[in-house]
């Protein structure tokens, strides 16, 4: 530790090394906290966490009783062990008592992404409810077709304030909080849709991912979906370079054919004449076809493709934080890694075990290292983003795991799962303790030599 500080201040390591170095080692020393403790209020199983995205303090948890809390993550409520262990009370919480509350479970909570002010929850009671945090009250109700299994806002959006519902119906709604009433109604999917996620590049871009096994891209300013995932379209490894000399040989073919074209007039023309007969059926086929294309609108349109990603329901999403890629999870126990600008399927072979495959479930994602935090049903599973290997594993529930939520402030896993727990893993040690064994290390070394 005292080596990688003296490069820094020699200016040998740039400050975004050393930070990524420090972080990349704190998140590698991950285990189960004995210095915080989180009091869960929850009568039920814990289905959602999302710490905020604005000061990366606050934790939002919803639960099957009906209840959501908001947590404190730095500022402890009360201590024991003469002050060696923090605990953390929820600052408040609403549940089925409240006159606003949810009459059953809470199977999602998330922050309003500009600010603390408002939180998102939605139930299996048919409603999602927007909070003001300040009062705890509900401020916007939106009535859903059906149970509610997923909620997301955009962390990019600055030109709308979407709320985007899957549902157990086969249509995807865009709840507006600004007007209090639906804004668009994406259709395509064939069953319910259990899970959703917002592009982290676009604020356009929706992602969504149905029981029927598929995946869909949506460009929310035009009608149906533009891009539908299949697993059997496939690209080995990460996206392909991009071809430096195409301009170039495009010019050469230009000039190649333009100087040929004269000579070779004839003949094609004879070629023409000879296979126009022959062309003229399956011509006239492919022009009825594409006519009755045309005719179909292009939400109907996008309804006929129905290949699917997962051999089973699409249970998780998640986005990389460049945007670059997305994670999805099925109950197949299968983790795919696909590349969002060609739709191609990576091959990337995830070492998993089993996964749920009745509800959804929350993956996590931390930059330096890039790993992939998975609920394995009582384990959380830590893979290589790229390379699919488990590096680490935590075990601490006593039933299975629900939801993962990584904290890049304070580096920080929180996981909560069906005994009603939400556990905190943090960093092995501390700085001062890496100083002082670096110290150690270097004294026992000897100073004479032959």
């Amino acid at each position: 530790m005292w080596q990688a500080i003296q490069s820094r201040e020699t200016g040998r390591t740039p400050s975004n090394s050393f930070a990524n170095q420090l972080k990349s080692r704190r998140i590698s020393s991950l285990q189960l906290s004995n210095r915080k403790d989180f009091v869960s209020p929850h009568r039920g199983s814990v289905n959602s966490l999302q710490v905020d995205l604005t000061e990366g303090r606050y934790l939002l948890s919803g639960a099957s009783d009906g209840s959501a809390a908001v947590f404190d993550t730095q500022r402890a409520t009360d201590s024991e062990a003469s002050g060696l262990i923090a605990k953390h009370k929820c600052v408040f919480s609403v549940d089925k008592g409240h006159e606003h509350g949810h009459r059953f479970a809470v199977s999602s909570a998330v922050w309003y992404p500009i600010d603390t002010g408002l939180f998102v929850t939605g139930s299996f009671d048919h409603l999602i409810k927007v909070w003001d945090t300040n009062t705890a009250q509900a401020v916007v109700d939106f009535k859903m077709p059906g149970k509610v299994y997923r909620t997301a806002m955009s962390s990019l959006a600055m030109s709308h304030t979407l709320i985007a519902a899957g549902t157990e119906d086969v249509q995807v709604r865009l709840c507006d909080i600004a007007s209090g009433a639906f804004s668009h109604t994406l259709s395509g999917h064939r069953d319910g849709v259990m899970s959703v996620e917002w592009s982290t590049s676009s604020e356009w871009v929706l992602y969504t991912g149905g029981c029927d096994g598929a995946i869909r891209f949506w460009d929310i300013r035009r009608a149906g979906c533009f891009r539908v995932l299949d697993q059997s379209v496939t690209q080995l490894g990460v996206r392909p370079p991009i071809l430096k000399h195409t301009a170039v040989n495009s010019k050469v073919s230009a000039d190649k054919s333009s100087s040929g074209g004269k000579n070779r007039l004839k003949p094609l023309q004879s070629k023409h004449t000879g296979s126009q007969n022959m062309k003229g059926s399956s011509s006239a086929k492919a022009l009825v076809e594409k006519s009755r294309q045309k005719r179909l609108h292009p939400g109907m349109l996008s309804t006929l493709d129905r290949a699917t990603a997962h051999y089973g329901v699409v249970t998780g999403l998640k986005a990389t934080n460049d945007g670059m890629y997305l994670l999805s999870a099925g109950s197949d126990s299968r983790i795919r890694l696909w590349d969002t600008q060609s739709g191609c399927n990576t091959l990337l072979n995830f070492e998993t075990g089993r996964l749920h495959t009745s509800k959804a479930i929350q993956m996590a994602t931390s930059d330096d290292p890039a790993l992939l935090f998975v609920p394995c049903m009582k384990t959380v599973k830590a893979f290589g983003m790229w390379s699919g290997r488990t590096t680490l594993m935590f075990r601490g529930h006593y039933e299975s795991v629900n939801t993962c939520c990584f904290n890049s402030t304070d580096q920080e896993l929180y996981t909560s799962g069906a005994d009603r727990q939400i556990l905190v893993w943090s960093p092995g040690g501390s700085v001062e303790g890496e100083m002082d064994q670096d110290e150690e290390v270097a004294e026992d070394k000897d100073n004479w030599s032959d």
